[in-house]
Parts: structure tokens; sequence; C-alpha cells
């Protein structure tokens, strides 16, 4: 029993001499790619290759401030502010000192301040203030992104009151406009109906003077034709029937004929008395 304990104490000290041996390890490969890739972005300016080995380094040792760092600042130096960014904070987490945590803070900073973000920047350099309140050039960075910041707020107030202006402008523009097209539309309705209004006149004044015209046509015809009325003044008030031309009247036959019969009356009455009274002696010469 007392060897067994022996032999476990021997293998868990051999394990953790085995992990502690394997971490330095890892260590030490994450610096050399770290220094692989310092040399080839000094030296020759390859920031693709580079970019390649701090990865690797980060892959190898997440926990390496110094790798996350590097790659920050590369990105920075490339102006690919973005990722720079996003490097410098994963930079700060996982720094273990406050010396790191300020560099980190400062530069991510600077970084606000290439992409005019100068609100993100006084609150970047306060953080880097907060890890090294001694460090004079954070703090100078610091008031120029406060001074930054309130030139940026006046800019952005003043375009914004002129932007209202400008929309105020324009709606009192755009409603001017509404009002005269409505005037305007009022106008040509008041001409359209004064032009109706006038029509209509010219069509009375047209019709008053047709009927004025067929009064005078008719007051010529009933000057031709005779006024009925006087006819009728002139006349019984029962109508006699009319004649028709060429025939003779029964009342006009029958006096005719009367007349007739006296005119043979008369006729037979004188050849009577000559034959009572004989014949009559001829004349020797006639007057």
């Amino acid at each position: 029993m007392k060897k067994l304990f022996v032999v476990i104490i021997c293998f868990q000290f051999g394990f953790l001499f085995s992990q502690e041996e394997n971490k330095e390890q890892i260590i030490n490969q994450a610096n050399q790619f770290i220094a692989t890739g310092n040399d080839v972005l000094v030296k020759d300016g390859n920031f693709p290759e580079a970019e390649g080995e701090y990865r690797k380094a980060i892959a190898k040792n997440p926990v390496n401030p110094i790798a996350k760092y590097n790659l920050a600042n590369a990105y920075y130096n490339s102006e690919k502010y973005d990722e720079a960014t996003l490097r410098y904070t994963e930079a700060a987490k996982v720094a273990t000192s406050k010396l790191e945590k300020h560099i980190a803070f400062h530069n991510q900073g600077n970084t606000y301040m290439e992409q005019k973000k100068y609100k993100e920047a006084v609150e970047a350099y306060k953080n880097a203030l907060r890890n090294n309140p001694k460090d004079d050039q954070t703090r100078y960075n610091l008031a120029l992104a406060k001074k930054m910041l309130e030139k940026q707020e006046q800019e952005n107030d003043k375009n914004k009151d002129k932007d209202q202006n400008k929309d105020k402008n324009q709606d009192e523009k755009d409603k001017k406009e509404g009002d005269d097209k409505e005037d305007k539309k009022g106008d040509e309705g008041d001409k359209e109906k004064d032009k109706d209004k006038g029509d209509d006149q010219k069509d009375k004044g047209d019709e008053v003077e047709d009927k004025k015209d067929k009064g005078d046509s008719k007051d010529e015809e009933k000057d031709k034709k005779g006024d009925p009325k006087d006819k009728e003044e002139g006349q019984p008030k029962e109508q006699q029937p009319q004649q028709v031309q060429g025939q003779l009247s029964p009342e006009r036959v029958k006096s005719l004929l009367e007349a007739m019969n006296n005119q043979e009356k008369k006729v037979q009455d004188k050849i009577n008395a000559k034959k009572a009274q004989g014949s009559k002696t001829k004349s020797d010469k006639d007057w």
C-alpha cells in the first residue's frame, strides 16, 4: 500500500512536469511566430505574410497579448482601422499587467481618432489613463479628442439647424407653390364661370332676338292675313255656310225661277192682248 502511494505521487509529479514543459513549448512556438512576423513586416514590409505569422501565434497561444497587439499595429499601419480596433480590444482583455492594458487602450484611441470617432477615442484614452495616470502623451491625446468632439458636435448642430431651415424653407416654398396653384386654379375657375355666364347671357340674348324675330314674323303674317278678331267683329256670331264657287244657292235658284215665271206670264198676257185687238197697219216710212 505504501509503495502504491509513492508510485501515484511520482506519476502526478511527472504529469505536472510534462504539462509545464508542454506549456513552455507552446509559448516558445508562439513567440517564434511573433518574431518571424516582426521580421517580414519590418524588413520586407510584407503585411500579408506578417499577418499570417501573427495569426499562427494567436492560434498557438490565444492568451498572448503581444501577438494580438502586434497584429493590431499591422492593421493600423495598413489603414485597416476596424480590424485594428478589434485586435486592440482583444489585447486589452488578455493583458495581465496595467502597462499592457494602457498601451492597448492608448493605441485603440489613436485608431478612433483616425476614423474621426472622437467620442469613442475619448473613452479609449480615459481607459488608458486609468491604467497609467502619469502618461502625458495619453493625457494630451485625451484633451485633443475632447476638443475635436466638441467641434464635431457644434458642426453637427449647425448642419442640423441648416437642414431644418432648408426643410422649413422647402416646406414654405411648397406651401406657397400650392397656394399659388390653388389661386391660379381659382382664377381659371372664375374665368370659366364668367365665360359660361357670358355664354349663357349671349344664348339668352339670342333666344330673345329669336323670339322677337319670330314675333315680328307672326305680326307680319297677321297683317297679311288680317286679324281674325277684326273679321269676327264684322260677322254675325253664327257663321253662314260658305257657298261653293261656280254653283247657285237654293234661294238664288228659287228667285230666278219666280222671275222667269213672272216674265213668261207677262209675255203671255201681251200675246193675248194683241190677239184681241187685231192686226196693226204697217207704216209707209220707217223713222
